[in-house]
């Protein structure tokens, strides 16, 4: 994988995919005490796994996006 993004990209997948995992987190959490019904936790999980995606995007400068050949504004 060859780095594609800048600074400015990294900065801006570690702290969305930093957001979508505390989400998730949560709403796995709010899911997990029977406070929310089970789309909670399909959805908790899903973010989970999207957040952590993210992450890996900022800390390795690679966008997956970018890397099929679409431009992305960041």
């Amino acid at each position: 994988m060859q780095c594609n993004i800048d600074a400015r990209g990294k900065a801006v997948r570690l702290v969305a995919g930093s957001v979508v995992e505390a989400i998730g987190f949560l709403l796995a959490a709010l899911w997990f005490t029977n406070v929310l019904p089970a789309w909670a936790g399909i959805v908790g999980g899903i973010a989970v796994v999207s957040g952590l995606f993210m992450i890996f995007e900022g800390l390795a400068g690679w966008c997956a996006i970018r890397a099929l050949g679409f431009k992305t504004p960041v």
